[in-house]
């Protein structure tokens, strides 16, 4: 059994679900539900629901109205193998009127929040040196798009 994810639109779903089934690998749009008749928000013959996937996990995308918003207490967080691919997600998913947050965090241009991250970072933040460890993090406090070289620097001493 898979948990789902649902995200909440206001009638962009299937924009959404285009977008990042457009970044991500072993992504696609599946189905999608059109309302048979008139629903608490939406009119029948409109799309409520868009079925997808992202990283091979099904999403859902409901087209559920102006009544919620996204907020950063529920975020993904992208596993970056290196600082290239940490620099090729960021650009996208701030890119057309995302915003940057710190340590790795943005919403993307449809308000969802994202972490930009490494496994990497944890070599620096909870690494041995409990001295390198405390410089790395505050180096990384001062980061929007996480920098890995400038994280092992800090931790180092360099």
């Amino acid at each position: 059994m898979d948990l789902i994810t649902c995200l909440w639109f206001n009638g962009n779903a299937r924009e959404a679900a285009t977008f990042y089934t457009s970044i991500f690998p072993d992504s696609e749009l599946a189905d999608n539900w059109l309302a048979p008749a008139e629903t608490p928000g939406n009119h029948k013959g409109e799309e409520v629901v868009v079925n997808f996937k992202i990283f091979g996990k099904p999403f859902i995308g409901l087209n559920g109205g102006p009544q919620f918003s996204h907020s950063e207490a529920v975020s993904f967080q992208i596993p970056c193998k290196d600082q290239d691919e940490i620099d090729h997600y960021w650009e996208l998913l701030t890119k057309d009127g995302g915003q940057e947050s710190q340590c790795g965090w943005l919403k993307d241009k449809f308000g969802v929040s994202w972490q930009v991250t490494s496994p990497r970072m944890m070599e620096f933040l909870s690494g041995p040196d409990p001295f390198g460890s405390h410089r790395a993090t505050e180096e990384m406090l001062k980061m929007r798009k996480i920098d890995l070289t400038k994280m092992e620097s800090a931790y180092l001493g360099k």
